[in-house]
């Protein structure tokens, strides 16, 4: 199944509280649940400004969807191409 990266762009998100990353959590879960299980949330990396989030599932359009419902901006949705670590220069 592809692998996106989603980047969120939200003035002062590296400032959110962990009580408001709590309940976008649980707003994100919740669209989630109500999508089925072909599309999975795998983590996010909160920055200053932005959210970069990697979600497995079967196309962009399903990833633009959880945004649309979960009322999250998906300012950009790339698809992995491949995945590299420092294991890939051995």
């Amino acid at each position: 199944m592809p692998k996106y990266v989603i980047e969120r762009e939200i003035p002062g998100a590296g400032k959110l509280t962990s009580e408001q990353l709590k309940g976008i959590s649980q707003t994100s879960c919740g669209v989630l649940n109500n999508m089925g299980p072909q599309i999975q949330w795998v983590q996010s990396y909160v920055t200053d400004d932005k959210v970069y989030c990697v979600y497995i599932a079967p196309n962009e359009e399903m990833v633009r969807e959880h945004a649309s419902q979960g009322g999250f901006p998906a300012n950009s949705v790339k698809r992995v191409a491949t995945i590299i670590d420092p294991t890939t220069a051995e």
